[in-house]
């Protein structure tokens, strides 16, 4: 009825139980801190012992209740379902706890931290989920106070992590913290961005017509003719720019060398690719990646 994807469903689902798994097995076996609306459920845990599972979701319901017209149907959908199942994961893992044995390292702890809660974020995110709570704060501080979401979040982070220090949080397990978020915060980036990550390539040569040919008959790739102006030379110039897979680049810098090697080519890192060859196949229809 909302248009929700049963794919992005599952995986919505799935890394609301890899960040509830991390949350519970590391964070608070080892008495470390978290952003947002999960690190207040941790103070609340550590000061009260009032279970984060039953404390995540009376945080959020009010924001549920402010928030789902801004959010819209199916955003608003898929944030319910992460919140939800973070709520759920969390009573599960609470009770049905692994024994992970890290001897007392808050080092290891921190690195576990971070990587499973920036894979769960990460996935969730990357499924057009949220864990409710700062990501809802934030959409309505910039719609009626404007403010970037980004300052939002990370003023609210920063809050709470705060009053962590300032309640049960010791400085040892405070720096660990810190490890643990910005690991959390990178894997993220790279949920979000995907593991594959391609190369763009800009050409300028006196044979682009020769190289846009081999680029297509070799490699199966399309390449764009820009048309740029020489600031020194004041000549127009035909501009080559093509994307391949990280993995194909040196194919291309052999075809481009081979027709010419003293051609231009300025080679960038492309974090995220839509389109024919990448997500569509030749036919214009979505690949299954």
């Amino acid at each position: 009825m909302l248009g929700l994807r049963l794919k992005n469903i599952i995986f919505i689902i799935l890394g609301s139980a890899i960040f509830a798994f991390g949350l519970v097995h590391f964070n608070m076996r080892n008495e470390l801190a978290e952003g947002g609306f999960t690190g207040i459920t941790l103070i609340l845990y550590f000061l009260f012992h009032i279970d984060p599972s039953y404390s995540n979701l009376a945080l959020n319901i009010p924001l549920f209740i402010l928030g789902w017209k801004l959010l819209g149907k199916k955003s608003f959908g898929y944030t319910v379902i992460g919140t939800v199942g973070l709520s759920v994961f969390l009573w599960i893992f609470q009770r049905y706890q692994m024994n992970i044995n890290l001897e007392g390292d808050l080092f290891l702890a921190a690195l576990f931290a971070g990587v499973f809660v920036g894979i769960g974020l990460g996935t969730i995110f990357r499924f057009g989920g949220t864990t409710g709570g700062v990501d809802i704060l934030a959409r309505l501080a910039h719609k009626y106070i404007g403010w970037s979401m980004g300052r939002t979040m990370f003023m609210f982070d920063a809050v709470v992590i705060l009053s962590s220090l300032l309640t049960y949080l010791q400085y040892r397990e405070a720096m660990y913290t810190l490890v643990a978020v910005f690991v959390g915060a990178r894997v993220i980036d790279f949920m979000q961005e995907g593991a594959y990550a391609a190369r763009g390539a800009m050409i300028i040569s006196d044979h682009h017509e020769e190289i846009a040919k081999m680029v297509h008959d070799k490699m199966d790739r399309g390449v764009t003719v820009l048309k740029g102006h020489g600031s020194f030379t004041k000549q127009d110039r035909e501009v080559l720019y093509c994307v391949v897979g990280k993995n194909e680049i040196v194919r291309l810098k052999n075809i481009i060398n081979a027709i010419d090697p003293h051609a231009f080519v300025s080679v960038t890192v492309v974090h995220d690719v839509l389109g024919e060859g990448f997500t569509l196949d030749a036919d214009k229809n979505p690949l299954d990646l």
